[in-house]
């Protein structure tokens, strides 16, 4: 059985910046959704869903629910055949004051508030569950010990913790335990949904995504005396949302997939995309910088040693070639990525 037109799904975490997507391109396909958002009456994060209730009459019902309680999620699953969860907290570590309370627990509670409601929901025969590159790999010396040094599906995290790293640490450790869980039952099927940086469109002037806050970084003139050089593993989030559905649908689709571009993006490669459209933001860095102005100042930006060494400089290729093969997914040119990401990002800061 798989999905199609006319089933009913429900997507935790609705009206999130990936959420938001994927709600929107399951209406689009014809599906009824159940969304699930911390506060109904937050106009500011919840506005742009209220806006697909009016364009898709009839499609879209919206639940109140807090990942961190218990049965919070059984209303919102009833009825529905696959369940996407997308709902996790996501902050960068300069905002984590403590990494268990802050990051682990919410994420470990809400994977398994998650997995009991889908436990006692009769219909749900799919669980999609969005993770991170980062419960494959914890720094990115790990990637190079990897075969060819290339990133693929076949490898967990096993270097984070709370203290270093407790975003991914909480990732691998909800990840697993949904694992867990799938291997326990045989009524559902899981279908893990593992992407790089998430970049692109946002349809929120509220979302809180660490990725967003990151470029963030850069297009307010963080780097304009140069790029660092630090790449990243980027996905765009329709890629994302598109992955969600993919997986959903093919009832061949098992295991994990990576979602995100074959080849990493630096800060100074994003610069330069995004200066050749917009040539006067004087904020976006025009220069490389070397390594070592980094080694001596980053302490200061609140890097450390210890990070700069695992991440300064490396550069590895991505195999994401599961997620074109068996999710069919045709992934966005950066070029489009990015654009999309600057224009909404410049809309949102006049309408926010």
């Amino acid at each position: 059985m798989h999905e199609g037109a006319g089933a009913t799904v429900a997507v935790t975490g609705g009206s999130g910046f990936v959420g938001s997507h994927l709600v929107r391109r399951l209406l689009e396909r014809g599906y009824l959704v159940h969304a699930t958002v911390r506060n109904r009456a937050d106009a500011r994060k919840v506005r742009p869903l209220w806006d697909l209730q009016e364009a898709f009459p009839g499609q879209l019902t919206l639940f109140e629910a807090d990942l961190l309680q218990e049965r919070a999620f059984d209303q919102a699953f009833h009825g529905c055949t696959a369940v996407s969860h997308v709902a996790s907290p996501f902050l960068m570590p300069e905002r984590i004051r403590d990494g268990r309370r802050d990051v682990v627990d919410p994420a470990l509670l809400g994977t398994r508030n998650v997995l009991s409601a889908v436990q006692r929901t009769a219909e749900v025969h799919t669980l999609i569950f969005t993770s991170t590159v980062g419960a494959i790999f914890g720094d990115y010396a790990d990637v190079l010990a990897m075969d060819g040094q290339v990133l693929s599906e076949r490898y967990f995290n096993t270097t984070s913790t709370v203290a270093n790293n407790p975003y991914h640490y909480a990732k691998t450790v909800a990840e697993r335990a949904a694992w867990e869980a799938e291997a326990g039952q045989h009524r559902w099927r899981m279908v893990s949904v593992n992407p790089g940086l998430i970049l692109g469109p946002s349809f929120t002037p509220a979302s809180d995504s660490g990725s967003l806050f990151l470029l963030d970084e850069l297009f307010q003139g963080y780097f304009c005396y140069g790029a660092p050089d630090f790449s990243f593993t980027t996905a765009d989030v329709r890629d994302v949302a598109d992955a969600h559905i993919a997986a959903a649908e093919n009832p061949a689709a098992k295991g994990r997939y990576i979602v995100a571009a074959e080849t990493m993006a630096s800060f100074h490669e994003m610069s330069r995309i995004i200066r050749a459209h917009h040539p006067y933001d004087l904020r976006l860095p025009r220069t490389r910088l070397p390594h070592w102005p980094v080694r001596v100042l980053g302490p200061a930006f609140g890097l450390t040693q210890d990070y700069i060494r695992k991440h300064l400089g490396i550069r590895f290729r991505v195999d994401n070639s599961r997620s074109v093969q068996e999710l069919g997914l045709a992934y966005r040119p950066l070029e489009e990525t990015l654009i999309d990401h600057y224009a909404s990002r410049r809309t949102r800061r006049r309408h926010g």
